[in-house]
């Protein structure tokens, strides 16, 4: 088979001939294996998947890893090994616990992706039989049915009525009519090929059979999955930010501690050897000085690095992560859990997102009058109003008549499935669904009225009538239901059902409630008034007619069946906005996040939408993809900020849309189900695929896939982002200033010629676990209420801002004024006591203060703009815990012997502990005063 080979510029017989396949008994079973083995399973192939070896490199060439791993070597090479192995320890952790979320996210989607494999209907051996679609094979015939997805591509033999929706291939919003007798110039665009149907695609209306032509990469879906294969995964913003974050410490660290080991040189009475001696001399009178400072200095370099910073920032994305499930949004990358905070932009598919995708009929028009029909979805339940009083069909009879003639004239079926919301699901072509629904609600039932009204022929839908004609036996109905359908008229009818002007134009009567009547220019008049009315609204409008006939020609022509038709009514339907959309669209914008709706649908009916549910604002403009091709790409940057709607747009389209937005530095979530959507969802700062009505191809490119396809869900995941990326500020912030503090100490203590109060392995305890809980309990804050009040932060904004950066001023210089005050305290106060050690109590109540100290400071680190009373000191359980445990493990080395040498401890009296406890409290007051001069 070559892969160039025109498919549509063949003949059936001649694709048949081609491939050696025959169209009645298919392929035989030995053959359709050796061409699976020739040319592989019928499924789209990826970029092999990510080793645990891969994984582990991009875990491990952090900045902040990389330092924490040479600070493990160096103190290995000088014999403490204690210090190298925690921090080792600490190192594994975070890319143990990296690996393993990143590896269910991946098994997650995986999951997905398998309950949206479909089966395929196929001819093999002369049989009938069900296969699973990537068994399928060239030459294979397959069997084509409403409801079914079409398996591969596929040169059609046959069809009958035969609609497919191909949206996710071409962006063409309605079903295209498919007729397999035609032959069709090379040249023909993918959209135009009416002889062909291609894999993913959905039949929404009547049934055929098809020639397998191409599968798996071969398909016009697998050119497009090839493409996206060149694609780069980017950097998220919170990647860049932490990124910056770990260069920043990483150096400063190095610097300081340069500093410090000069300093500590200099200050060293030996150093003027160095001077007067040589470099050699100098080392071997002072090689233990040498060592002590460089002990020092890997101290600082610790102290300056927040151990646990990653593996906190991990198991929180992780627990983001989680609760994005809970809120119908499964994240694919464990960082993408924090871009979806910083949206600035949500650009929303109309159908099934921002509205049901279920069409309904709303109102409906017969005799004169105007009905609004209520009711949702489909299920069968709603009223009927005329001038808001309801009103009982059966008192209506030109009303019944157009509910049941748009219910024979159908080909559509609606079946009881408890599995779905409402109880309800439609088969076939959603419109004609709509039909069938608004029917039932009046308790016309498709079951009951196919035996009063048997169809003995029909003229299917064309493109160029846009008219559909079904021919039914009415003798039945006319003696059970003589008020439905009068027994004088016919044997025979004809019902017709198709665009308003159209099916006007063929009739010659209309019904009234006084019975039959001529058809009068005023009253054709009035009809096309209602119509223009409903369409208005954004409904589509159906007419339904009718012609007694006496006998059913033997091959009914529209020339013969549809005239002089007597007019019944008209149907408005309307895919209705999701309810919950509306609130979510103000919370949206009361966010500072703006709604871009981008459809394939018309203007009128977007637009009518995008004023509904809100996204639409009184300036705002809506253009059409044929304005927008237009369009330069400067242009459409200059114009974007006014544009709310974008109608009639192709997939391709969506890429420009992205560019221009993030051209003015928006932050932008894409939404997207077809194939041809991937590229937009890959080009976005968040993709965002429908779980439901997505393609594998969207979903595998997006970063987010709704398992409801809900725009509301998308909102709740914006709200959790902003609360990760606020915790995430909580902890570092937290983190930072506490390091920062311990940075301070060191080295004042080094510049005034003290003893180090701090040693190494109190630092690795006090960041890896006194630090780490009370950091990990501020990871799972509940966000601040008012979290969807404030406008989205600058996307360049880094992690540590200029707020940020003067709070840890503030409590460098607290936290280290309490430590050094509580060591110079011990040293000074109990120097003169006999059999007391002034180092070790005065670093002991260094530690003390240092560790207690911090852990106050937690409860005023989980807001940055709240009082605590106002949050509640309580509020957050997590928090309890995690103090209570490091108070428990620093009770623990200070008074647990065999600890008390590791950490050069010594147990505290109640007069040491009384001068401690005052000093703890001066962080947490200037937290929470600096709160107070902030907010006035």
């Amino acid at each position: 088979m070559s892969e160039a080979q025109k498919w549509h510029a063949l003949q059936g017989v001649e694709a048949l001939r081609v491939l050696e396949s025959d169209k009645d008994q298919g392929l035989t079973t030995e053959v359709a294996q050796g061409r699976l083995e020739t040319y592989g399973y019928n499924e789209l192939k990826e970029r092999p998947p990510i080793s645990f070896w891969q994984r582990l490199w991009e875990q491990l060439t952090g900045f902040i890893v990389l330092i924490l791993i040479v600070a493990a070597i160096i103190s290995a090479a000088l014999g403490d090994w204690i210090e190298a192995i925690v921090i080792m320890a600490i190192v594994v952790l975070n890319a143990a616990v990296g690996i393993i979320q990143e590896s269910k996210a991946e098994e997650a989607l995986a999951a997905l992706k398998k309950m949206a494999a479909p089966e395929a209907h196929v001819l093999r051996d002369g049989h009938r039989i069900v296969v699973p679609s990537r068994e399928l094979v060239p030459g294979d015939i397959v069997l084509l049915e409403a409801g079914n997805v079409v398996p591969a591509d596929l040169r059609l033999l046959e069809s009958m009525n035969l609609k497919i929706e191909e949206a996710s291939l071409t962006g063409e919003s309605l079903p295209v009519n498919k007729h397999a007798e035609e032959t069709l110039s090379e040249e023909a665009s993918l959209g135009d090929r009416r002889n062909s149907a291609y894999m993913s695609t959905l039949i929404s209306y009547g049934r055929g059979t098809g020639l397998v032509v191409a599968t798996g990469m071969q398909t016009e879906i697998g050119n497009i999955a090839e493409m996206l294969q060149s694609f780069e995964e980017e950097q998220t913003p919170l990647q860049r930010k932490l990124d910056q974050l770990g260069k920043m410490l990483g150096i400063a660290s190095l610097i300081i501690c340069g500093l410090v080991f000069l300093v500590g040189l200099v200050r060293d009475p030996s150093f003027s050897v160095l001077l007067t001696d040589g470099l050699a001399a100098y080392f071997a009178v002072a090689k233990d000085t040498i060592v002590e400072l460089f002990m020092i200095a890997v101290g600082l370099a610790i102290a300056a690095v927040p151990e646990g910073l990653a593996a906190i920032v991990t198991v929180c994305l992780a627990l983001g992560m989680r609760e994005m499930v809970n809120r119908h949004a499964l994240i694919r990358r464990l960082p993408a859990v924090e871009t979806l905070g910083s949206a600035t932009v949500i650009c929303s598919d109309k159908t099934g997102t921002l509205t049901q995708n279920e069409m309904t009929v709303v109102r409906a028009w017969a005799a004169g009058r105007e009905y609004e029909i209520t009711g949702k979805g489909y299920e069968p339940k709603g009223n009927f109003l005329s001038d808001k009083v309801e009103v009982n069909v059966e008192d209506h009879p030109v009303l019944a008549q157009t509910l049941w003639a748009g219910l024979l004239c159908n080909d559509a079926v609606l079946e009881k499935d408890e599995r779905v919301v409402g109880g309800y699901r439609m088969v076939g072509d959603p419109t004609e669904g709509s039909l069938v629904v608004a029917a039932a609600k009046a308790g016309y039932w498709t079951d009951r009225f196919t035996q009063l009204f048997p169809r003995v022929s029909e003229i299917p839908f064309d493109s160029d009538r846009k008219r559909m004609t079904t021919i039914h036996d009415v003798q039945k109905a006319a003696e059970v239901h003589p008020d439905l359908y009068p027994t004088n008229e016919a044997y025979y009818a004809a019902v017709v059902k198709g665009a308003p002007d159209l099916v006007l134009d063929q009739c010659a009567m209309m019904r009234t409630e006084a019975g039959l009547v001529p058809l009068t220019p005023a009253q054709r008049e009035e009809i096309m008034g209602a119509n223009a009315a409903m369409a208005s609204q954004a409904l589509r409008v159906l007419a339904v007619a009718y012609r007694p006939l006496a006998s059913v020609p033997e091959e009914p022509t529209p020339e013969d069946v549809e005239r002089d038709l007597v007019f019944v009514g008209l149907l408005g339907m309307i895919d209705p906005a999701r309810q919950e959309v509306v609130p979510a669209v103000r919370k949206a914008r009361g966010a500072g996040l703006r709604t871009i709706m981008v459809t394939g649908d018309y203007a009128a009916t977007a637009e009518a939408i995008g004023r509904e549910i809100g996204i639409l604002r009184p300036e705002g403009r809506v253009i059409s993809g044929q304005t927008l091709e237009e369009m330069s790409d400067e242009q459409l940057q200059e114009e974007i900020s006014s544009i709310d709607v974008f109608a009639r747009v192709a997939p391709n389209h969506k890429v420009r849309i992205v560019e221009a937005l993030r051209a003015r530095d928006h932050v932008v979530a894409m939404t997207g189900d077809g194939v041809n959507d991937a590229p937009a969802l890959k080009r976005a700062d968040i993709g965002v695929a429908m779980g439901i009505t997505g393609t594998d191809v969207s979903k595998q490119a997006a970063d987010m896939v709704l398992t409801d396809d809900n725009y509301v869900s998308i909102v709740s995941a914006i709200e959790q982002g902003r609360i990760i990326y606020s915790n995430i500020r909580k902890f570092v912030y937290f983190l930072i200033s506490c390091n920062m503090a311990e940075i301070a100490i060191i080295f004042i203590a080094t510049l005034l010629g003290w003893p180090s109060p701090l040693t190494v392995i109190q630092l690795l305890w006090l960041n890896l676990l006194s630090d780490g809980a009370p950091a990990l309990a501020l990871g799972l804050e509940k966000g601040d209420p008012d979290i969807m009040e404030r406008a989205p932060r600058p996307p360049k904004e880094p992690v540590i801002n200029r707020d940020m950066i003067a709070g840890v001023v503030v409590q460098t210089v607290a936290i280290t004024a309490a430590v050094l005050l509580a060591y110079w305290r011990g040293m000074t106060a109990f120097a003169a006591q006999a059999g007391s050690d002034p180092t070790r109590t005065a670093e002991t109540m260094a530690f003390v203060t240092l560790v207690l100290s911090e852990l106050l400071r937690a409860y005023t680190a989980r807001s940055e703009r709240l009082p605590l009373l106002k949050l509640g000191v309580f509020s957050n359980k997590w928090m309890q815990y995690a103090v209570g445990f490091s108070i428990v493990l620093l009770l623990v080395v200070v008074y647990v012997p065999f600890l008390q040498p590791i950490f050069n401890t010594i147990p505290l009296n109640l007069e040491e502990w009384t001068l401690i406890l005052p000093l703890i409290l001066i962080p947490s007051l200037a937290a929470e005063m600096q709160k107070v001069l902030s907010r006035k």
